[in-house]
């Protein structure tokens, strides 16, 4: 028996090997597949997907023999890797001085036939075989050979992608901690922020109220517009927190309450000051989901339809209906409207629709993207339909949680 060389590019072929992380890991029906289709395309009983590591050859999918390894120095495949372009076969063990005393020819294995194709990473290394095996003398013939080629190509394209998706889970969990520290930055930022605005709205009213007779029209209005501005700031760091603090709501319990409940609560605190109709659903639905998540979408979306109307009188209609696992929603007005160029991106954050409300304050463009990122997580989906001057209605849906 001859023992193969280590390849020359043995470092880094292990390296290869080991960023698939595939070793000793549970059979799949998409290799065992392939496997199974080598050993009827050659007419052999034993087919195997194998890895070569530094002592041992694995097994990742395996016909016709109940073995998972066995040691690299007795292994066949250690041969093949050491041309990987080129197909290895072995018609008759016992007339190949490399395998005459192999155990896996000379025992009760009984190995006589052996043919492989190496696999190769995306790098080039082979770091293992397609191989068939028979325990009598065989040959293959030109097309047995290429397919058992093309099926080769097939197992590196599977390792290819599990390379692929073992990077991406690595990139999303990068991401996933940039994001944590990023909404932990933007709620300690946002947090030390308020207490400072709310000293300069607190000291703008005293300096009016102490020094208001000193000062002429033009000083009055600045104290009037720095107040003013810290309110919208305040306004602005509260819809941030919100966004990132978004997804701490659905990490409280799953809930069934009475939607018109939460609706009127809603409407309660939002202390509407304006002549305003709000017709709720007919039907009132008992909804189980997340009861938080459900309240903070209804308060933006009303609270929109206050904001952005310049009617004498707002109405906002609301309906609801339960259907096929779904909850569906619409809450329609009849305020200014969307411009149709600007429906298809309103909930990308930051986008704005118009300069200034009904009250004169700007928006920041936060609170229809944290109200679709909501909904998404419920299970969801939402869309928008508006004509300027007469109205907007939005539909939405929420899965039912059992």
């Amino acid at each position: 028996m001859i023992h193969a060389l280590k390849p020359k590019n043995e470092t880094s072929r292990l390296a290869s090997l080991n960023e698939l992380q595939i070793l000793n890991t549970n059979p799949e029906p998409s290799y065992d597949n392939i496997a199974q289709l080598a050993s009827f395309i050659c007419d052999v009983p034993v087919s195997l997907i194998t890895l070569m590591a530094e002592e041992k050859q694995w097994f990742k999918a395996k016909i016709g023999t109940d073995l998972s390894d066995n040691d690299r120095n007795i292994s066949f495949c250690s041969h093949a890797i050491l041309n990987p372009d080129d197909l290895m076969e072995v018609q008759d063990t016992l007339l190949d001085p490399r395998f005459i005393d192999n155990p896996m020819v000379s025992s009760n294995s009984n190995i006589r036939f052996y043919a492989g194709m190496s696999i190769k990473s995306n790098s080039g290394e082979a770091i293992g075989t397609l191989c068939v095996l028979d325990r009598k003398p065989h040959s293959l013939n030109d097309k047995q050979k290429q397919a058992l080629r093309s099926l080769a190509k097939q197992v590196e394209s599977l390792f290819e992608l599990r390379r692929q998706n073992i990077e991406l889970e690595k990139v999303k969990k990068d991401l996933n901690i940039k994001n944590n520290l990023l909404k932990e930055f933007a709620g300690t930022v946002s947090h030390d922020m308020k207490m400072p605005l709310a000293n300069i709205i607190i000291t703008s009213d005293l300096l009016k109220a102490k020094y208001g007779k000193l000062l002429d029209e033009t000083g009055i209005n600045y104290l009037n517009y720095l107040k003013q501005s810290s309110f919208r700031l305040s306004n602005y760091i509260t819809d941030i927190l919100n966004h990132y603090e978004s997804d701490t709501l659905l990490t409280s319990h799953i809930e069934e309450f009475d939607s018109q409940d939460i609706l009127e609560q809603i409407i309660d605190l939002l202390n509407i000051k304006f002549d305003c109709e709000i017709n709720l659903p007919e039907n009132n639905l008992m909804v189980s989901c997340n009861r938080a998540a459900f309240q903070q979408i209804f308060f933006n979306l009303i609270g929109n339809s206050l904001k952005y109307n310049n009617r004498d009188k707002i109405i906002i209609d609301i309906t609801a209906e339960e259907k096929n696992e779904y909850y569906h929603f619409t809450v329609s007005d009849n305020g200014i409207g969307i411009p149709k160029n600007k429906q298809e991106v309103i909930f990308d954050l930051f986008t704005i629709v118009e300069e200034a409300d009904r009250s004169g304050n700007r928006g920041n463009g936060i609170g229809l993207s944290t109200v679709q990122k909501l909904v998404h997580k419920l299970g969801g989906e939402i869309s928008v339909q508006s004509e300027v001057n007469e109205g907007t209605t939005f539909h939405f849906s929420i899965k039912r949680a059992d």
